[in-house]
């Protein structure tokens, strides 16, 4: 008897094993970048929402990935479905949906990643078989266990909902957004007022409560300490650029200027 084909994503046996996964979000349309990053982090989100990547850059970034465990995943613009289909397509691993406020906003994610009759996933993923060195017929056996379904809570309403969210049948992942979160009640550009660290602490004990992997962003070795602590399963350490701000500013430690 024929072996099934073994999966293509190591994160969700990880997080199963309670191990905590670090990543970052590449902005910059940069292969180079995400090839040196991909060297020492477990995944990278490739920014299609804020930053200046098109789809070709995309796909030049998630196959920069290649010949490293780094996991390659994608954020998008909108929860929409046809947002989703294509980086699927290009082999990204993961989904990376924001401002997700409801149950109906957390069904359309979790569908819009597996095939039916799991999901609504249309079919053509021309490419991402030749990013993982496997047959169409063995992504295609893989695919819906493969495939990351990152929600966003970001907004007032969603921590609100954060029980109906989190009940959703196929929701692997549910990350905190501080800073949309801010914005949601006016506090934009203060992701540590009280008032938003209460709303980011409901959202956690919610997602928590729920079983769901969480991740969150860690700015400092402290925090993502403490979160790890809490129950943190996937940190962001930052984005390419404050990473680059960061070494920077290291570098510049200690001299006389």
């Amino acid at each position: 008897m024929a072996l099934s084909p073994s999966p293509l994503n190591r994160l969700r046996k990880q997080w199963r094993e309670k191990r905590p996964t670090f990543g970052a979000i590449a902005t910059m349309p940069s292969i180079q970048a995400v090839q040196i990053m991909a060297q020492s982090l477990d995944w990278i989100i490739v920014d299609l929402e804020h930053g200046p990547i098109d789809l070709t850059a995309a796909h030049a970034m998630i196959v920069a990935t290649s010949g490293t465990p780094c996991v390659p995943m994608v954020r998008i613009a909108a929860n929409e479905p046809w947002l989703a289909k294509a980086p699927m397509d290009l082999g990204a691993l993961g989904i990376n949906f924001p401002m997700i406020c409801n149950r109906a906003d957390a069904e359309k994610a979790a569908r819009s990643v597996r095939y039916p009759p799991k999901g609504d996933r249309l079919w053509g993923p021309f490419h991402a078989p030749f990013r993982w060195g496997v047959s169409m017929a063995d992504y295609m056996a893989t695919s819906d266990d493969d495939m990351i379904c990152m929600i966003t809570i970001e907004h007032v309403e969603a921590v609100n909902r954060i029980d109906e969210i989190m009940a959703t049948p196929g929701i692997d992942l549910a990350v905190i957004g501080p800073g949309d979160l801010a914005t949601s009640i006016n506090k934009r550009g203060l992701p540590d007022d009280p008032e938003v660290m209460a709303l980011m602490q409901r959202a956690e004990e919610g997602i928590l409560r729920s079983g769901v992997p969480i991740g969150g962003v860690a700015r400092t070795a402290e925090q993502a300490n403490a979160m790890i602590d809490r129950g943190y399963l996937a940190l962001a350490l930052g984005f390419d650029w404050s990473l680059f701000q960061r070494g920077i500013a290291a570098a510049f430690a200690g001299i006389k200027r």
